[in-house]
């Protein structure tokens, strides 16, 4: 909510560093507090103008604030985490499930910082291009879709977390402007991001052509088409529109396949990618070597890699304030989050796990170590990992840590796993002819290249899904929840299942696994299905009338609104 007490927050800005600087100095733009249209008048006057205040979009999500918020958001209540070393108290009540409206983490300034900054970009990107010569029509509308979609995941964030948000698209920048606004319902809002985005696709930037090489992340860290297809694949996911899902997620895959070919004509020969049943995948052992974690380096190490459609950039100045400390703290020391037991049971080096993977699967050694006592959570923390595959087990594992200098690991957002577990689960939920083999050979693909098999035997056995939609659903689920632990999603899917099942059954018997005491009185907290969003914040409710508090957290003070 865009309320006064936040709004000179947002006009003031903030200083510009990391990805914003790569590209483009900041101007004083953003650094004073535009109150008027005098200065309004001397600062939107050329190209450069939009692009500083463009990549400060950039700039706010990919900050301190917002990137921990995407992972307390997305995962914190989840199965994944448990308290680690020196957590605070604000987040020790959340995985207690013991979320007031005063948590510091109901606080959503920082995301609506992005959405104005997205807003103002919008707004005057046509003014300077009707008076600069040298920023085109063109380039002005690749700039809007820029703006329209960071807004749009910015908002995406939001609906799942909080449910119904004001959706505010004009530009806070005076003090006349009324920003009192209700909260606008979930599936509204859901309609309005993919009416939006459905508007700009066609005139994104389909690639950056670039002459150093160096500067090619550009294509994974700014806006694109793809981008654009793949926010809109999963906004239709929720919006249960199956056809749309599935389009949006073929128009990227598609696109993989023609960059794979055009590498093969270029360089003859692609040793760490490879075609998984018709798909190109990083190979977790590329061809002729003898060592394993290629998948994890090239992803989460190297960064904007190939299978990499959008993700938060930290390659300069500004470092990635979730794997510094919330995660391990040096790939065996325990961060601010841990891993629960439950889910790595056996994982100690070379012996069966009994948790969520299988003994082959490299994402398990890839994702946390072992203290001694504990799981760190070591995905995004460590700068390079290796192991050997033998027989439904790992060995030789060895690894280097960023100890002692900022992780600068970038945050992913979308890659190709996400367009195939997307598909699969609409094809699963569309459930025609033939609909769920094709969903069973998606999960496969990324099943296989965890495990190293490449066009080789399975590690699932097909027979035990393919015949019921409710076991393909759970294979999906599954699949997705060892392919994305950690990165900010698991959380959300369980919602995502809930509101499709009506109710929280599934969600609460999974999230309750890690608990070792209390699991009944959190299953029945569980139950209501207004507790799987977040509280308002109490400070946004004293200065906005107009909004109502989630039932599941108002104590009688506040007015409640029927859903």
């Amino acid at each position: 909510m865009i309320t006064k007490s936040i709004k000179n927050y947002l006009l003031a800005g903030s200083v510009c560093c990391g990805f914003a600087t790569a590209l483009v100095s900041c101007n004083d733009f953003l650094d004073i507090q535009p109150t008027n249209e005098i200065v309004l008048e001397n600062f939107w006057t050329e190209k450069a103008d939009v692009t500083s205040v463009m990549m400060s979009c950039y700039e706010t999500l990919a900050s301190s604030d917002a990137l921990l918020r995407m992972s307390v958001w997305g995962e914190l209540r989840s199965e994944n985490i448990v308290a680690g070393s020196n957590i605070s108290n604000s987040l020790n009540e959340i995985l207690k499930e013991n979320l007031l409206p005063t948590n510091e983490f109901c606080n959503w300034t920082r995301f609506y910082e992005a959405i104005n900054r997205c807003n103002i970009v919008c707004r005057y990107a046509p003014d300077v291009q009707a008076i600069d010569p040298n920023y085109t029509e063109a380039d002005m509308k690749a700039n809007v879709a820029e703006a329209v979609t960071l807004r749009a995941l910015a908002y995406f964030y939001l609906i799942r977390t909080f449910r119904d948000v004001p959706y505010v698209t004009e530009p806070s920048i005076d003090d006349t402007q009324n920003y009192i606004v209700a909260a606008t319902p979930f599936n509204e809002v859901l309609d309005k991001l993919i009416a939006d985005l459905e508007s700009v696709k066609n005139d994104a930037v389909r690639r950056y052509y670039v002459e150093e090489s160096y500067n090619a992340y550009v294509n994974s860290s700014r806006v694109t088409r793809w981008t654009i297809y793949a926010l809109l694949a999963d906004l239709y996911l929720w919006k249960g529109d199956w056809d749309n899902a599935i389009k949006y997620c073929d128009l990227v895959i598609d696109y993989k396949k023609q960059l794979y070919e055009e590498m093969l004509q270029r360089e003859g020969t692609v040793n760490n990618i490879a075609l998984i049943d018709s798909i190109p995948m990083i190979l977790e052992m590329p061809v002729g070597s003898t060592t394993a974690g290629n998948t994890y380096n090239e992803l989460f190490v190297d960064g904007n890699s190939f299978e990499s459609i959008f993700e938060l950039y930290y390659k300069t100045n500004q470092a990635n304030g979730l794997a510094n400390g919330y995660y391990s703290l040096d790939g065996n020391l325990l961060g601010r989050f841990a891993a629960p037991d439950e889910l790595f049971k056996g994982i100690v080096e070379g012996e069966k796990t009994d948790g969520i993977f299988k003994p082959s699967d490299g994402r398990c050694v890839e994702s946390v170590r072992y203290t001694g006592t504990r799981f760190a959570i070591t995905k995004y923390t460590l700068d390079y990992i290796s192991y050997q595959y033998q027989t439904n087990k790992m060995t030789g594992y060895n690894n280097s840590a960023r100890v002692g200098i900022p992780t600068r690991a970038n945050w992913i957002i979308y890659r190709l796993s996400d367009m195939l577990l997307i598909k699969a689960e609409a094809l699963v939920e569309r459930n025609q002819p033939g609909d769920l083999e094709m969903a069973f050979r998606l999960v496969d693909v990324v099943n296989r290249r965890a495990n190293n098999t490449g066009s080789g035997s399975s590690r699932l056995n097909k027979s035990d899904y393919v015949d019921t939609q409710k076991a393909m659903e759970s294979l999906v689920l599954e699949e997705r929840h060892r392919e994305f632990i950690f990165e900010g999603k698991r959380w959300y899917d369980l919602v995502r299942f809930a509101r499709r099942e009506g109710n929280n059954s599934r969600l609460s018997e999974l999230c309750t696994r890690k608990l070792k005491e209390g699991k009944n009185v959190i299953k029945i907290k569980l139950a209501n299905p207004d507790i799987i969003y977040f509280p308002y914040s109490k400070n946004e409710l004293k200065v906005n009338p107009l909004l109502h508090q989630n039932p599941a957290f108002s104590n009688g003070e506040d007015n409640e609104v029927a859903r």
